[in-house]
């Protein structure tokens, strides 16, 4: 499997002010502080900086994707131009990075993982948290979702990111969409630990540097930017967050200061 994971974008992309253009791919600028639970993560990964998507769950831990992974983490909340210091804004260090034990790097399998960050944050009109689902609580095929974030607006290889927070409707998808889907892409797909989801008339989708951005259904966290096909109106495939919800209040309970 060839999948391709969304974030892997070095920082320089961030520093080329004419180059950011267009949105989400196909959607829209999201009204400023809409989305008080998103989370901007720039990781230092060796030599390079990264950037990842996020959401706030508690007032100490960030909910993300496995694969933003990184030597050092600092998530930033209350933003929505990350190129200007809002006063909104928080930036927190990541005190500890908590994977998923199963966490499968080839096939991102079980791609969640928690982080504890090094203080507390302080709740406000621009930073809010974000409810989870019921354990193993599905959301029916059909469910209108949106996805937002800060990544590629475009499928060409050079695109840059966003400065603002980009958004875009979505559809949950039968899993048979990817189960027997002919593109070996999506060889990998598990039902049990991930939804599919897109817009298979449009080209609408979450994109590179959307990892670990929330799937929004009726106001809760489903699904986490995990990966997809670069082929245009392919669906994407979202970490399903009602498998992890044990899994998630055992780190918080254990963690929680």
């Amino acid at each position: 499997m060839q999948a391709q994971n969304l974030f892997l974008l070095p920082m320089a992309f961030l520093l080329c002010p004419g180059a950011w253009a267009g949105e989400i791919i196909g959607g829209k600028t999201a009204k400023p502080h809409s989305r008080p639970y998103m989370a901007y993560l720039q990781i230092q990964d060796g030599q390079y900086i990264k950037i990842c998507g996020g959401f706030l769950v508690s007032k100490n831990f960030v909910l993300t994707a496995a694969h933003c992974k990184g030597d050092e983490i600092t998530v930033k909340l209350g933003a929505h131009n990350i190129s200007e210091q809002e006063q909104s804004q928080q930036e927190i260090p990541v005190r500890r990075q908590i994977l998923h034990p199963q966490y499968d790097n080839k096939t991102t399998n079980n791609d969640i993982m928690l982080l504890q960050l090094a203080k507390t944050v302080k709740l406000n009109k621009w930073v809010k948290t974000i409810p989870l689902p019921r354990t193993n609580k599905r959301v029916k095929p059909g469910t209108k979702c949106s996805v937002a974030g800060w990544g590629r607006t475009s499928r060409q290889s050079k695109s840059a990111p966003t400065i603002t927070l980009q958004e875009v409707n979505l559809k949950v998808l039968k899993d048979d969409v990817c189960l027997k889907n002919p593109d070996v892409t999506y060889y990998d797909y598990d039902a049990s630990t991930m939804m599919c989801v897109g817009d298979l008339k449009k080209d609408k989708a979450s994109f590179m540097g959307d990892s670990g951005s929330p799937l929004v259904c009726g106001k809760r966290a489903q699904g986490i930017v995990s990966w997809g096909s670069q082929k245009s109106a392919s669906p994407g495939v979202y970490t399903r967050v009602s498998t992890f919800i044990p899994w998630i209040e055992k780190m918080m309970r254990m963690l929680e200061p």
